[in-house]
């Protein structure tokens, strides 16, 4: 299933699109706890406090919209509310873990070094991934002219991805060449979740 007919299943069923709306609220709210967890405790800079902000913004936002389709409905982040909550749990989890890895092997980096740089180049690989989704989500909803609305989510997530390709041109010369590696793990754990999500859905679908 394409993420186009599979974003277009969601919007079109209340119950599983609130459920959505709260995953992608959880997504947000685990990217902004790991921007967080990844702050020096001194050195700290403007981009980074403004990153974990917005990120905790989307979340909230997010989870408001659900009141658009149900307020009585995913009041946390328990599995239930959650769409494919294993998936979902271990995608941004997993990414860490493996692009940690990935410059263990590739760089003479300290503690507080790894966590940064683990920083710059999971944010980045997000989001590239936020600027393929939510527009494609953006477009479902206009087309069957949904009150939910993400415009304002896409504006700050292109103008994150600016801030974190300015921040690893100051990290190392050679960052393009090791984002692809973890983009490449990215995209291996992006479409677990999706086909994660896409048999839950088809398995409302059935009910």
């Amino acid at each position: 299933m394409t993420l186009y007919n599979l974003l277009e299943k969601i919007v079109t069923d209340d119950e599983v699109h609130a459920k959505w709306l709260n995953t992608l609220s959880y997504m947000e709210n685990a990217g902004a706890r790991k921007i967080s967890a990844c702050e020096h405790p001194s050195d700290v800079n403007l981009i980074q406090l403004k990153h974990a902000a917005e990120e905790h913004r989307h979340a909230y936002y997010l989870k408001k919209q659900i009141l658009k389709i149900n307020s009585n409905t995913c009041e946390n982040y328990q599995r239930e509310h959650l769409l494919a909550s294993t998936a979902t749990r271990q995608y941004l989890k997993n990414l860490d873990i493996k692009t940690c890895k990935y410059l263990q092997n590739e760089f003479s980096l300290t503690k507080e070094q790894l966590k940064y740089a683990a920083y710059l180049f999971v944010t980045y690989a997000i989001e590239v991934r936020a600027d393929e989704l939510y527009p494609v989500y953006q477009e479902i909803l206009t087309k069957y002219s949904s009150k939910i609305m993400v415009k304002s989510i896409i504006l700050e997530e292109e103008g994150h991805l600016e801030e974190m390709i300015s921040q690893l041109d100051n990290f190392c010369e050679q960052w393009k060449i090791h984002a692809e590696h973890i983009l490449k793990i990215e995209n291996d754990l992006h479409q677990q979740w999706i086909d994660s999500i896409s048999q839950e859905v088809l398995k409302t679908e059935h009910v």
